[in-house]
C-alpha cells in the first residue's frame, strides 16, 4: 500500500490516505469520478501492475451506501458485503437476479449498489462480487462492513 500511496501522490492527488492492504484508497482531487477512475486505473496497470477496475466514490457516497443498507436490523453486520458497480447494472439482469432463491443468503440492490448478506463461509455459497460481475457482465469491487465503515470514518477526517 506504500507503493500505492506514493504513485497516486506523484500523480498529483493530495491527501492521499490507504486503509490496511485493501486496496481502497482516500484522496482529495477536483477531478470528476469517471477521470479519477481511469486515471488511477492506469497508474496502477502501468506502475503496479494489475489490471483492475477501478471505482470510485466520494466519502458522502460512502456515507449514502453504508446508511443504506437493508441488512442492519437483526443481521450480523460482519455478514454484510457491500458491491459497487463501474456503471448501472442492466434492470433485466437485477430481475433476473432478484429472483433466483439463494437462500439463506441475501441480495438486494440499492441506488447502484448490490448488498449481500451471506451467513455462511464467503465463497461457499451462491453469491460473491465475482458471481455478480459476471451475471450482470459489469465490473465491480466489493468491500465488507468493516472497510465500509472505516472508509466512511476516514473520508470525515480533517487534514
Amino acid at each position: 500500500m506504500s507503493r500505492f500511496r506514493e504513485v497516486l501522490e506523484k500523480a498529483g492527488f493530495t491527501r492521499v490516505r490507504t486503509y490496511i492492504q485493501s486496496g481502497n484508497a482516500l484522496v482529495d482531487t477536483d477531478l470528476p469520478a469517471h477521470s479519477v477512475e481511469k486515471r488511477v486505473h492506469e497508474l496502477i496497470r502501468d506502475q503496479i501492475g494489475p489490471d483492475l477496475a477501478v471505482i470510485a466514490r466520494t466519502g458522502d457516497q460512502l456515507e449514502e451506501t453504508l446508511g443504506s443498507n437493508p441488512f442492519r436490523e437483526g443481521y450480523d453486520l460482519s455478514r454484510v458485503f457491500f458491491v459497487s458497480f463501474a456503471e448501472t447494472p442492466p434492470e433485466q439482469k437485477v430481475r433476473g437476479l432478484m429472483s433466483r432463491d439463494i437462500s439463506p443468503e441475501k441480495l438486494a440492490f440499492v441506488n447502484n449498489t448490490a448488498y449481500m448478506y451471506i451467513p455462511g463461509v464467503y465463497g461457499r455459497g451462491t453469491l460473491s462480487g465475482n458471481f455478480l460481475e459476471k451475471k450482470l457482465g459489469i465490473s465491480a469491487t466489493m468491500r465488507n462492513f468493516n472497510t465500509m465503515n472505516r472508509l466512511v470514518i476516514m473520508s470525515r477526517e480533517g487534514p
